[in-house]
């Protein structure tokens, strides 16, 4: 068996905050914990003590997506200071008392991301169309990728992909939730497009992965389906 040539990277996206609206990038240095700068902050509710998920997502409040984050030094990712635009165009830093206040919630900084399940998701345009959503923002994937065919990533879990310099495990398929539903451009909720979802895929859009040796990759990247199976997944788990 041959390794062999799935699809092509057609955009890359970072959250440098949880739930708020992404950045694109032409290209990312994927490390251990995914794309550098990658929702490497959240805001925890005040009124979550003792919830098991204490994030502050677009279900409490949409208009999250409406604001946009910027890492002020992008060459240093992870550890850049980030700073925070508003729907009504002031500018705080992320750590800014003002901006908690609004929100009702506090900020905290994972350096391993503050993820819901992996560290990186991919999402093909074949899957959006298919459950008829042209609008892929609102699937807030990290990497999307142009493929032959409807939902072809599904068949790619448990299979090793590279990508650029990048090596990746794919583990699972995304479960969506009401997140989906929110507009990236407006923050208007759309709960057809979760039924759709659920209707035409069983709840699931996209897929979940992790990181078998980390690279650069760039938008116009082929994404290749490894032969060698077996060794990527000896090499995650090591």
């Amino acid at each position: 068996m041959s390794s062999a040539v799935v699809g092509r990277v057609v955009a890359l996206h970072r959250y440098p905050v949880k739930s708020m609206a992404g950045e694109a990038l032409e290209r990312a240095d994927v490390s251990w914990h995914g794309i550098g700068g990658d929702r490497r902050w959240g805001f925890v509710r005040d009124d979550a003590r003792g919830s098991g998920f204490p994030w502050l997502t677009l279900r409490q409040r949409p208009d999250l997506v409406l604001h946009r984050p910027r890492l002020l030094d992008p060459r240093d990712a992870d550890r850049s200071p980030v700073v925070v635009r508003t729907p009504s165009g002031d500018e705080h830093d992320v750590l800014s008392p003002v901006l908690a206040e609004a929100l009702g919630a506090r900020p905290v900084k994972l350096d391993r991301g503050v993820f819901d399940a992996a560290p990186l998701s991919l999402l093909s345009t074949g899957s959006a169309a298919g459950v008829g959503a042209p609008d892929v923002l609102r699937f807030r994937s990290n990497v999307l990728v142009e493929a032959a065919g409807g939902f072809a990533e599904d068949a790619w879990v448990g299979s090793v992909l590279t990508i650029g310099a990048a090596v990746i495990r794919v583990d699972r398929p995304d479960r969506r939730c009401a997140v989906v539903g929110v507009d990236p451009v407006t923050a208007r909720r759309d709960p057809g497009v979760l039924r759709r979802i659920a209707r035409e895929h069983g709840m699931t859009l996209g897929v979940y992965a992790s990181v078998v040796s980390p690279g650069r990759v760039a938008v116009g990247d082929a994404v290749v389906l490894r032969a060698d199976r077996s060794a990527g997944v000896a090499a995650a788990s090591g």
